[in-house]
């Protein structure tokens, strides 16, 4: 690694299965990027709809030689035909474009991953946490956000939200933000849980995968009117749904009954609800209700202007994908 931070006239590579932490880290080193040249212009582009001319675009000389920050996100869905045009841009970078590149795992586009590695100015890696490391990203979390959290409930939390890292980010913010004081404690954790999440954005994940609408609905609304943010329910419908999906991935490979837990990063005690969840569900279907999800989170944080409707909508729609 060549430095702690993204320089104009080098690339960044942010690499690994983390999705949250990767688009921190992209979203971090931009904004290193602009404090240093706060008028630079952004352009982010997914790497499966890139265009040669795009490519050219945003990395290639300018009259006005003003800075640009170029990031390409999913580097491993980037087009075969592309791959020798971006490793020769990234090796002869003008020195006012920065150039970010993500790749998100996977065997797909590493040749060209290591390729822009091997040039990078710096290399980001984000490896998918392993569950004994979870209490510790809670820990950092709260840390990071100015507060703290005692050990039992960071252990607690996990036990709670599950594996998913952007879900527990999530609950940190807002454990901290309805604190008292600026340390969570297991009391909290507990009262939150079982009052706020447990029995509302949790409920309302559990009731969609049962197919259960209209207690979805009704659970949702009390949900919201009791002040559940809205991200806590479209995180609990993503952790859900994420681990509904690698449940039936896993099931293909017939593991033991006991490995079950690891491979879908989710609590032993949580492994026979999923099971009974499963069974009407099908990997298409979960992965049509993930981007259901994904779409509804986007509405939530500005892209739509009913946040309410956003989420009945997004309820309504899974619970018709149960089945499919």
């Amino acid at each position: 690694m060549a430095g702690k931070s993204a320089r104009f006239g080098t690339v960044t590579v942010v690499t690994g299965p983390e999705s949250f932490l990767a688009e921190r880290a992209v979203a971090q080193q931009v904004a290193a990027l602009r404090a240093v040249e706060p008028e630079a212009s952004l352009t982010t582009v997914a790497a499966e709809s890139l265009t040669l001319g795009q490519l050219q675009e945003m990395t290639g000389a300018d009259l006005f030689a003003a800075n640009t920050i170029a990031v390409i996100t999913g580097l491993e869905k980037l087009p075969k035909e592309l791959a020798a045009a971006l490793v020769a841009v990234a090796a002869d970078l003008p020195d006012f474009v920065a150039l970010i590149v993500q790749h998100g795992g996977g065997v797909s586009g590493k040749k060209t991953l290591e390729q822009l590695k091997s040039g990078a100015g710096l290399v980001i890696d984000c490896p998918a946490l392993k569950p004994r490391q979870l209490a510790d990203f809670v820990r950092a979390e709260a840390v990071a956000a100015h507060g703290s959290i005692e050990a039992p409930a960071a252990q607690q939390l996990v036990d709670a939200v599950g594996h998913d890292t952007r879900a527990l980010a999530a609950a940190v913010d807002q454990l901290l933000a309805d604190a008292e004081t600026a340390t969570i404690t297991s009391q909290q954790v507990q009262r939150y849980f079982a009052g706020r999440a447990t029995i509302t954005s949790f409920a309302v994940a559990d009731d969609c995968l049962a197919g259960r609408t209209g207690q979805a609905l009704v659970k949702l609304r009390w949900a919201l009117a009791s002040g559940t943010a809205h991200v806590m329910v479209t995180s609990a419908l993503a952790n859900s749904l994420r681990q509904l999906g690698q449940y039936l991935a896993a099931t293909r490979q017939q593991p033991r009954p006991r490995d079950l837990a690891s491979l879908i990063g989710a609590p032993s005690w949580k492994v026979d609800q999923i099971a009974r969840q499963a069974r009407p569900w099908s990997e298409p279907a979960v992965a049509r209700a993930i981007r259901v999800v994904a779409q509804a989170d986007a509405d939530i944080k500005g892209a739509a202007g009913d946040p309410d409707y956003a989420l009945e909508r997004a309820v309504l729609t899974i619970t018709r994908l149960r089945g499919q």
